[in-house]
């Protein structure tokens, strides 16, 4: 028997377009003005489109174009599309909006932003991120020693700043003097009161004076996910107590002008806006407080938190957030004036930290649909036999009398015989013949009773989940693990969108799954809280391309190597409008190779396919396998270790 015999290839006749269907439906379906952020869209063509630039609406680019594009270059899907222009728009609006806020409220501050490179640390993010914020005097942030190595060499701007976060040993200290030796704008926040000790007995041995922060424990919590990164249980920060604890030491060593910066974080993905307001009153009030008692700060690092709509429901759910960017800074700028004028000290320069929101959009994951799984599996012969079990023979009557009248009723029955059946087949009663029986009956069944549900303007709840219950499950050429982790990880809720068909009607109801050999390799929860994802037919003719959309921040990085399921390969597109097709790719950045993955976890490919060479020269001098054909496998497994990890599909 075919294991896979229920997975079934793109063999549908092609679909003609409804007339009741437009891409105004499959806006409402899929709700991508919702979650795109101006970036994304359903093309009249059906298509859907990129709106790379904020300020270029009408500049639109045909993702299936590219696709398509990428293909015929010989580019192996699945892929990561970067665009180079969203991530810069994203930085743009955010410095822009800063600005504009804090001009319009008579701010005495400046903004000075840091890109945290935990949210994406692939090189070409970093370089984009410093290029375009260049102009706008954009740092990084650093939470560990090789991602302070790696912004030493990148953030060289001398007016940019370089926020050191994290836990921090001598070395990790001494890479932060050493930036402060030539010259860059390196903070370092004391997360702990040991680092502090640590960090004067180096100054004092170098005698490197350098700039410190204060990460205060702030005792509002944030609201979603992350909201433990708040409180008085946090894993980071320095309490009220500590605080005046590491200022007190500072004075006593001569070094109080150091402290410059005090920061507080209460959270990724800040949901409500409420808990924004709170933390901007408590920190603030702090702020002032400090300078008040003759502490020379300037800075005040808000941290991260500045929310993506993963879902488009604009609410506190956990992948969503009830307010905008305007709204965000506007809260810190103003919340920020009015307590230091009340206070009577001077604005401080705001510094955040928002990785997620300037990175999410501008990357997405195309993969190719290589198969259906369908629960009923292939159709199994049912005729009446002689001597048939009983159970067979009364779920087969329960098929003929089925009708618009009965149709509860016989959901009711087959659910018991069907119970009954897998009871008497472990009993030895029932045969597989019989079993096999039961089973294609109970799904034809099923499929009937779904369409006669369908007349009906009233339907129970039990029959309401048989179109889940009969949804597919659509294979795609991708690993959860690697390119959806949190996903898979925290229940993320990623925008799944089909690229192109969206002006003809759905007709399928689906999960994901990915060609992983874990059960847990799989999507199952969608926009609007649904376990299911109206998608096409697949057709014969044509590639069916699904894109995975948002996953610039974090999934980019945090992708394991589950089944050596590697990088997936990766395309930068730059939009140009001389390009007749209004675009071009820029760079090729290939994915993982067999052997790439396999030297990770210590395999030497070279030796792999040495063992390989003397087992198949053993065979031909054993006469087993002729010369060329030996030649032909060897190529084969040394041609495998050089490919790409992903399926050819």
């Amino acid at each position: 028997m075919n294991i896979n015999s229920n997975i079934k290839p793109n063999v549908e006749s092609k679909v003609v377009p409804s007339s009741s269907w437009s891409t105004d439906e499959a806006e409402k379906t899929y709700q991508v003005q919702r979650w795109g952020n101006g970036y994304f869209e359903i093309g009249e063509q059906g298509n859907i489109n990129v709106i790379p630039r904020y300020d270029q609406p009408e500049l639109k680019l045909d993702l299936r174009e590219i696709i398509d594009e990428m293909a015929e270059a010989g580019i192996e899907f699945p892929a990561v599309i970067r665009f180079h222009d969203i991530l810069k728009s994203q930085i743009e609006r955010l410095n822009l909006t800063f600005q504009t806020t804090i001009k319009a409220a008579g701010y005495q501050g400046q903004y000075f932003g840091v890109f945290p490179v935990k949210v994406n640390q692939m090189r070409e993010v970093i370089e984009e991120v410093i290029s375009i914020g260049e102009h706008f005097n954009y740092g990084l942030e650093a939470g560990s020693k090789p991602e302070l190595i790696a912004a030493l060499a990148y953030n060289t701007n001398k007016n940019s700043l370089t926020v050191l976060n994290g836990y921090k040993d001598e070395e990790y200290l001494r890479l932060a003097l050493l930036g402060t030796k030539i010259n860059r704008n390196i903070i370092i926040v004391i997360e702990k009161y040991s680092e502090l000790i640590k960090l004067v007995e180096l100054v004092k041995k170098l005698h490197i004076k350098p700039i410190i922060g204060l990460r205060a424990k702030m005792m509002v919590k944030g609201r979603g996910k992350w909201e433990s990164s708040g409180g008085e249980r946090a894993k980071f920060g320095l309490g009220i107590a500590e605080i005046l604890n590491a200022i007190a030491l500072l004075k006593q060593e001569n070094m109080l002008e150091c402290v410059q910066l005090l920061h507080f974080h209460i959270g990724s993905q800040l949901t409500d806006i409420r808990s924004i307001k709170e933390a901007v009153q408590e920190a603030s009030l702090i702020y002032a407080k400090l300078v008040k008692d003759g502490v020379p700060l300037r800075y005040i690092d808000v941290g991260g938190g500045l929310a993506v709509d993963y879902d488009g429901t604009q609410s506190t759910n956990d992948s969503s957030c009830n307010y905008n960017l305007e709204e965000y800074i506007a809260d810190i700028v103003y919340g920020f004036k009015q307590n230091c004028d009340l206070e009577n000290v001077a604005h401080p320069h705001i510094v955040s930290e928002s990785g997620r929101a300037m990175t999410a959009h501008h990357s997405c994951v195309i993969t190719k649909v290589i198969g259906e799984i369908h629960p009923s599996g292939n159709c199994y012969k049912t005729a009446s036999m002689p001597n048939e079990h009983i159970l067979v023979t009364n779920i087969r009557d329960i098929q003929e009398t089925l009708d618009d009248d009965n149709y509860q009723e016989a959901y009711n029955d087959i659910a018991v015989i069907k119970e009954q059946a897998m009871n008497a087949f472990k009993l030895g009663i029932l045969s597989l013949d019989e079993l096999a029986k039961v089973e294609t009956l109970y799904w034809q069944i099923l499929n009937e009773i779904a369409i006669l549900a369908k007349h009906h303007d009233f339907i129970p709840d039990e029959l309401a989940e048989i179109p889940n219950l009969l949804s597919s499950q659509y294979l795609a050429n991708f690993s959860v693990f690697q390119s959806a982790a949190d996903s898979w990880a925290i229940d993320q809720v990623l925008p799944i969108v089909p690229i192109s068909r969206l002006n003809e009607k759905p007709t399928k109801l689906c999960s994901l799954v990915d060609i992983t050999c874990d059960s847990d390799g799989k999507i199952d929860h969608f926009i609007g809280g649904k376990n299911v994802l109206p998608l096409h037919q697949l057709q014969a003719d044509e590639d069916y391309y699904i894109g995975l959309f948002l996953t610039g921040a974090y999934q980019d990085v945090m992708g394991d190597m589950h089944n050596l399921f590697g990088r997936l390969n990766e395309v930068h597109i730059v939009s140009h409008d001389d390009d007749p097709k209004d675009f071009y790719i820029e760079e090729v950045v290939k994915g993982s190779s067999v052997e790439n993955v396999l030297s990770t976890m210590q395999y030497t490919p070279q030796i792999l396919a040495q063992v390989i060479k003397k087992e198949i020269d053993k065979q031909i001098k054993q006469g087993k396998v002729n010369p060329r054909e030996g030649g032909a496998l060897i190529d084969f497994y040394e041609n495998c270790l050089a490919g790409y990890t992903y399926l050819k599909s």
